[in-house]
């Protein structure tokens, strides 16, 4: 395949050979993008090679804890071409999440609450994102027949680079995509394709030397500026990891049950973050401010139907237990607080039963009915 940078931005031949004005399309895309909801797209060029060396560091130092997949798909993440054959740009396209719900700062100030960080209070963004891409591509071709692929956090991409070299915005300390008027509350998705489009600049980057994401941190993941271990990281620890959290990583988590947004919520650039328009993202169930305890208190048929949809349905009834004994343990002793972590000493799974005796413990309380 001819190389990508190579070709000709400003103009192009379709496969019946008719010229296509590509600065006009990607103006008509742009639009069509507006009105699918997405707060922008941007257009970058496949070449990533100069990000490879920092994906093998950070794999190299383990960083990527138990996450198997992105150590087995290796560099192919930053190899567009390679994950879908005649690729020559990419489309990223970004689409605002951040919630009409309860306070943030107020329910993690409430240790008695439950935290859910605030994209995954309504629907699964992979399915609401993918639909919209895929409207996208399919729009796209009604004008100029291409091939495509869509990507929603489902693939190895390397999301956060191709968006920042598609001018969406910046990499921030924290390693998530800054935008000077959006914060970083969205989601990105992409679109492989195999149409030369004009290529977008990188965006400016304008974090200077601001540290409030790393000093925000509770359990110090961001171990250096644009670096994370996510061995440490709370969003890690509750959603991705599967067996048990560390000991003494357990206190640091607080009431987080699912995620975490401290980086975000302490980043200067968020002031400028708008609500979502997109109903789909609003919180169910009262998601957004609910008590651990009666969180605690659902059967595995409450979990299922509750969380249908939802991102939080993917980690599962135990480890939604598992995360709040440990957010149990780290609140306010209370009657109700007790009461929950005791009605669960016998439960059948070994890991919810270890997290409901550190809990337990926590409070000083004996480990018996």
């Amino acid at each position: 395949m001819e190389s990508s940078s190579l070709m000709a931005a400003d103009s192009f031949s379709d496969a019946d050979g008719v010229a296509i004005d590509g600065v006009a399309l990607l103006a008509r895309i742009r639009e069509w993008a507006l009105e699918l909801g997405f707060g922008a797209i941007g257009v970058a060029d496949i070449d990533l090679s100069t990000a490879e060396p920092g994906l093998a560091a950070w794999l190299e130092a383990g960083f990527h804890g138990e996450m198997d997949y992105m150590l087995r798909h290796g560099m192919k993440r930053a190899r567009a071409a390679e994950l879908v054959p005649g690729t020559r740009r990419v489309i990223s396209a970004r689409l605002d999440y951040w919630p009409a719900a309860a306070d943030a700062q107020a329910v993690l100030a409430d240790g008695s609450l439950a935290y859910v960080s605030r994209y995954a209070l309504g629907r699964d963004y992979h399915k609401v994102l993918r639909k919209r891409l895929q409207q996208l591509a399919e729009r796209i071709a009604t004008a100029v027949p291409h091939a495509f692929r869509v990507f929603t956090d489902s693939a190895p991409v390397l999301e956060v680079e191709l968006a920042s070299r598609s001018g969406l915005g910046w990499r921030g300390k924290h390693t998530l995509l800054l935008e000077r008027n959006a914060g970083s509350y969205f989601f990105l998705g992409e679109i492989f394709t195999d149409l030369p489009l004009p290529l977008d600049a990188p965006a400016e980057a304008h974090c200077g030397r601001c540290t409030a994401c790393i000093d925000a941190c509770p359990t110090a993941a961001i171990v250096a500026p644009y670096q994370v271990d996510a061995r440490r990281c709370i969003s890690y620890l509750t959603i991705e990891l599967k067996g048990a959290i560390p000991e003494d990583l357990r206190p640091l988590l607080g009431n987080r049950i699912y995620g975490c947004d401290d980086c975000q919520l302490v980043c200067p650039w968020n002031r400028f973050a708008r609500l979502t328009a997109e109903g789909d993202f609003a919180p169910r169930h009262g998601l957004d401010s609910a008590a651990l305890a009666a969180l605690f208190a659902w059967s595995e048929a409450d979990f299922a139907e509750r969380t249908a949809g939802s991102p939080i349905h993917r980690i599962g009834y135990e480890r939604w237990l598992r995360n709040i004994a440990v957010a149990l343990g780290n609140a306010p002793s209370a009657p109700e607080v007790l009461a929950a972590l005791q009605s669960r000493l016998e439960h059948p799974s070994a890991l919810v039963r270890e997290h409901v005796g550190w809990a337990l413990a926590r409070h000083a309380a004996p480990a018996c009915g």
